[in-house]
């Protein structure tokens, strides 16, 4: 019996600064909305839950079902692909977004409770060392969540074009006030 690899397609890298604001651009919008929602009942509980909930359906259901972008994703031009290059099905981004899902909904705790209690920062580090090792890997960028689910990052040519935009209006800007 012999394991054969799979050679993938070529994908141009994505920059770290892009994946941060895609993972943002995520996490405000579930922040916002769970906050939301969980105001009405007013308990952790329900912020917990509606988080969690949001998260898994906005970076799994809809990832599989969009080409392997979510709203972050598709805002700056990025997808998820397995190694094979297709779209990871659901168990994989199931695994995937529980990793990812702990540290943002830790820091989302800790946003909410930064003003009752500075040590709550403390909270940041477990996404930081997930989403930090990307930083390390010279060659494909994975974070510890990608390793674990054999996922990366792609730039993709569908998308939003967020940054590019904003950069064109800041030189724009930049432009005009010179003159």
């Amino acid at each position: 019996m012999s394991i054969e690899k799979v050679s993938p397609k070529y994908y141009p890298k994505v920059e770290i600064v892009r994946r941060g604001l895609a993972l943002g651009s995520d996490f405000l919008v579930i922040w916002v909305l769970s906050s939301i929602l969980a105001g009405v009942t007013g308990t952790g509980i329900a912020f917990i839950l509606v988080f969690v909930l949001s998260w898994l359906g906005l970076r799994v259901l809809v990832v599989s079902n969009n080409q392997g972008q979510s709203l972050g994703r598709w805002a700056f031009d990025i997808k998820v692909l397995d190694r094979r290059g297709r779209v990871p099905d659901l168990q994989t981004l199931v695994k995937r977004e529980l990793i990812t899902g702990f540290g943002v909904l830790l820091v989302a705790i800790a946003l909410n409770n930064l003003i009752a209690n500075p040590t709550a920062i403390l909270l940041f580090t477990p996404l930081v060392i997930d989403c930090g090792t990307a930083l390390s890997d010279a060659q494909l960028r994975q974070a510890l969540h990608d390793r674990y689910a054999d996922t990366r990052i792609v730039s993709s040519e569908r998308g939003y074009s967020l940054d590019l935009k904003v950069k064109r209006i800041v030189a724009s800007v930049s432009r005009n006030v010179r003159r």
